[in-house]
């Protein structure tokens, strides 16, 4: 078996986790199974690199820059020497000293020429950025030859990863794929290379890292470049839950799910996995499984092509926080052709992404729901649009949350909206907005903020989650 483990910042948030992590990849290639690991940065280091370079721009403070990487050095030797379960300076620890300390004298320099510059550019975010993970790799890698394993680090780039060159949120090109198994490919018949997750390099062999979920996001691209038979997102959480057990606390961890399920409830809530990130997987047919690496003997949740049918027609409750809703209206909308591509290019050309919308049969309103630090500017951007009298009031509400369920097993199954809203209505849930896609794996409704947890619970209960099988 040929799989990809990837480690997220919790799993190896410091020396002694990482020795954990290091044994358990131990006795997963014991079992017989090739193996490539993509780890996160330990901890909160990606957080604290920016944060610093962010005041390095405004405040231009050298000595401010040099204590947070006399942090950053203290934090990871003392990663290595728990890791290693050895002190500082026997020769297993020596070159990955060298590395780390190579690596920190390169992002105090970036760090300094920002704060002289006094400016923090996109491209200047992806480098510093980059750093966390490139300090976690070498340290991993070298965990594994502490247990006896042959393994080797890899930035992303050096794995063979070429992205597009949009900062902050790049895309892998075609040829990542050939490049990764060139590279990777045949290694892994002796060897655990062990790759920095988040980041690539661009055409222009500038560093840029792959946004949201972009170290799952590796895994799945290295998955697919090798021909994955699995790929293991090893997390703090059991797997994928029917909702957030902070919420419900009889919660249920899912076996299985699809691709499409798995999607619908990142979008709605649940981060424990972003769509994007799955991409690869789902292009090439590679079942992802989600585990929990504090509870490694737990099967977590499979997340597959397509399920069997089930009698569990909804999966999970999910819900969306810090967003804000908007009303457009006026009679002068009614048959008025072009409104609604009015509205949504003023929002996309003011950069505001629109995550629900619903429009009456009437045409005379149109509500969307945006993330809330985007109301402001996308209130104003449908102001300036419609000076001619068409839009006769523009409403917001910053004070309302969505909730999304979700389940394959819906599409063509009558009655779950009657359940759902029936359920709210017995719980005193006001429903303010709905919106139901085609493919009907989803309905999403928005809710006072205030009633959201209610209604997750409640909805729980009705579909009687908390007892699918596990």
């Amino acid at each position: 078996m040929k799989t990809v483990m990837k480690f997220g910042g919790t799993s190896v948030g410091d020396g002694t986790r990482i020795k954990h992590v290091a044994r358990l990849i131990k006795a997963h290639v014991d079992a017989g199974h090739n193996t490539v690991v993509v780890t996160s940065a330990i901890g909160d280091t990606t957080d604290l690199l920016l944060d610093t370079a962010r005041k390095a721009s405004t405040s231009g403070n050298p000595d401010n820059i040099k204590k947070i990487i006399a942090e950053l050095r203290t934090t990871h030797h003392k990663a290595i020497r728990d890791a290693f379960n050895s002190t500082i300076e026997t020769s297993s620890a020596i070159e990955v000293i060298k590395e780390i300390n190579s690596r920190l004298e390169e992002v105090e320099k970036a760090l300094i020429g920002i704060c002289y510059l006094g400016e923090l550019t996109a491209r200047s975010v992806d480098f510093i950025s980059s750093f966390g993970e490139r300090l976690a790799a070498p340290i991993l890698s070298g965990a594994l030859r502490t247990v006896g394993l042959n393994s080797k680090s890899f930035t992303g780039d050096e794995a063979g990863i070429v992205t597009t060159k949009d900062y902050g949120n790049a895309l892998p090109l075609e040829r990542t794929y050939s490049q990764v198994k060139e590279r990777l490919g045949h290694l892994v018949e002796d060897w655990v290379p062990v790759v920095s997750g988040f980041i690539a390099r661009c055409e222009d062999d500038t560093v840029t890292t792959l946004g949201r979920g972009g170290s799952d996001f590796t895994a799945s691209i290295i998955g697919a470049a090798i021909g994955a038979d699995e790929i293991w997102l090893w997390k703090d959480v059991p797997g994928i839950m029917t909702a957030d057990p902070g919420v419900v606390p009889v919660a249920r961890t899912l076996p299985t799910i699809s691709y499409i399920e798995a999607m619908e409830m990142s979008y709605f809530g649940a981060k424990v996995l972003h769509p994007r990130a799955i991409e690869p997987a789902i292009r090439h047919g590679i079942p992802v499984r989600v585990k929990n690496t504090f509870q490694p003997e737990s099967e977590g949740t499979l997340v597959v092509g397509e399920e069997e049918k089930r009698r569990d027609v909804v999966k999970a409750v999910s819900v969306i926080n810090d967003v804000a809703l908007i009303n457009v209206s006026g009679a002068g909308m009614i048959g008025h052709i072009g409104v609604a591509a009015r509205i949504f290019t003023a929002l996309a050309e003011a950069g505001v992404n629109i995550m629900m919308i619903s429009q009456g049969s009437s045409e005379a309103n149109i509500s969307l729901v945006v993330d809330d630090k985007h109301l402001d500017s996308a209130v104003r951007a449908i102001q300036t649009d419609f000076k001619n009298g068409i839009v006769r009031d523009i409403t917001s509400d910053e004070k309302i949350s969505v909730i999304g369920i979700v389940g394959s097993g819906m599409a063509g199954v009558p009655g779950v909206a009657g359940r759902t809203f029936n359920a709210l209505g017995r719980a005193h849930i006001n429903v303010i907005m709905i919106s139901q896609g085609s493919s009907q794996h989803n309905i999403s409704f928005a809710v006072a903020k205030d009633q959201s947890h209610d209604a997750v619970r409640a909805l729980h209960r009705e579909f009687e989650l908390d007892k699918i099988k596990i």
